[in-house]
């Protein structure tokens, strides 16, 4: 693989991967469902099913199409190029590390405060007579501090996964509970806009299943040991496998918004209070029980999102400053008429790993007790909003160029899935861009 060209060469076959892809490999998809599901994202579609029944099932279909060809792209370019996604955006001229920079300092120190009151709301309606929301919001994000800084991938993945599998069961057990109705749930797979629906549409289409943890990705697929393209395969499985879990999750909330509250015309708060709200109706009609597992399964939706985003973002974070190092070595080397050799220590050790999850547990501790400065809201939004057709589009100029090698270059329909997603989510950009003004 060269690097003094931007063009790159497969790289090298000493990890074969395995013959053929099983279900006993996956892994990197769990984590990245686990993530990307957070009680915003289900309180959105929750709402969309209230307002509208079925109508929009279609469209949580298409968006596992989209996040589905997004990861695989992501995915594509760590095991085809052997190199990760940072390194790609660098080759795209240094405007993508300012971008990146700015974008992951302010998103993290408000997203850290956000992830921690998603986390304890359903502990505060779990124990009403403990400490109060901020108290809760931040031990559970030292919590979260503390599992990833002391563990590695393998333990961060059977957790994920054990949480996956909580929110899977009481998400899919609450939804069968209601009573769907099969015809009219099956009739929402033909697309429909009725009046009033185009923006909840784009909502689920682009909303559910992640965003910068979408970019993370190909580090935890290098995490788990799969380096080489020999992997392809299982990872595209793994990939299909995690959004097709999402998607679950999507109808099923669908459902339980459709035949909870649309049939009732119950109202919802905005924001993850919602998932709350719909515990209490929960429990007046099927009792304590089924409230308090809701609960339960509202917290692990919460917290695997906060320690996916502690651990995935870190390492994105780790990478990031360990090519800025490698760039100023190798320059002053170069300025020296000499060579230089950096040392690739493990990213979940190293310093810049740690300093960021620092960076999202405890400074954003200072939002849980103060109004978030309007300012820094305004830079987080915009800067959120343009992170998706960020990924879309340069993943689209580094996976149709000579950075990739050509076996694994896009297809046809990549390109098209690709562009489609980049240009939802300018739609989505804009749109939040004029709520935010």
């Amino acid at each position: 693989m060269t690097e003094t060209d931007g063009a790159a060469t497969a790289p090298q076959a000493a990890d074969p991967g395995p013959r053929k892809a099983s279900w006993k490999y996956i892994g990197p998809g769990i984590v990245v469902a686990a993530t990307g599901v957070g009680a915003g994202d289900l309180v959105a579609t929750l709402i969309a099913g209230s307002k509208f029944g079925y109508t929009l099932l279609w469209a949580a279909v298409v968006g596992c199409l989209v996040k589905i060809s997004l990861a695989e792209a992501t995915g594509r370019w760590h095991l085809a190029t052997g190199r990760t996604i940072f390194e790609g955006w660098r080759s795209l001229g240094r405007w993508t590390t300012w971008y990146f920079a700015v974008y992951i300092v302010v998103w993290g120190f408000v997203y850290g405060a956000t992830a921690m009151s998603s986390s304890a709301l359903p502990v505060v309606a779990l124990f009403p007579d403990g400490p109060g929301l901020k108290v809760w919001a931040a031990i559970t994000g030292v919590l979260g501090l503390l599992f990833v800084w002391f563990n590695r991938y393998a333990v961060f993945e059977k957790v994920m996964t054990a949480m996956i599998g909580v929110m899977f069961v009481v998400v899919v057990h609450v939804a069968v509970r209601v009573g769907p109705s099969l015809p009219s749930t099956f009739s929402g797979l033909v697309p429909a806009l009725p009046d009033g629906s185009l923006l909840y549409t784009l909502g689920i289409v682009g909303g559910v299943g992640g965003t910068i943890t979408m970019a993370a990705y190909g580090y935890w697929v290098n995490a788990k040991g799969w380096t080489t393209s020999g992997w392809m395969k299982v990872m595209r499985l793994d990939n299909r496998v995690a959004y097709v879990t999402t998607g679950i999750f999507v109808v099923a909330m669908l459902i339980i918004g459709a035949e909870l509250l649309n049939s009732t015309n119950l109202v919802l708060t905005s924001g993850d209070k919602g998932l709350v709200d719909l515990g209490d109706v929960l429990e007046k009609r099927f009792g304590s029980a089924t409230a308090t597992l809701f609960l339960v399964g509202f917290f692990a939706t919460s917290f695997s999102s906060l320690i996916g985003v502690w651990h995935g973002v870190s390492l994105m974070f780790a990478d990031f400053v360990e090519r800025l190092r490698k760039e100023a070595v190798r320059a002053e080397a170069a300025a020296e008429g000499g060579a230089a050799e950096v040392a690739k220590g493990e990213r979940e050790k190293s310093a810049p790993f740690r300093a960021y999850l620092l960076w999202l547990t405890f400074p954003p501790m200072a939002l849980l007790f103060l109004d978030q400065p309007f300012g820094l809201v305004l830079v987080y939004g915009v800067l959120g909003a343009f992170f998706m057709p960020f990924l879309a589009f340069t993943l689209i100029a580094l996976l149709n160029s000579d950075r990739t090698p050509r076996e694994w270059r896009n297809g046809r329909l990549s390109n098209v899935m690709l562009a489609a997603a980049g240009l939802l989510f300018v739609v989505l950009c804009v749109q939040q861009i004029r709520d935010l003004f």
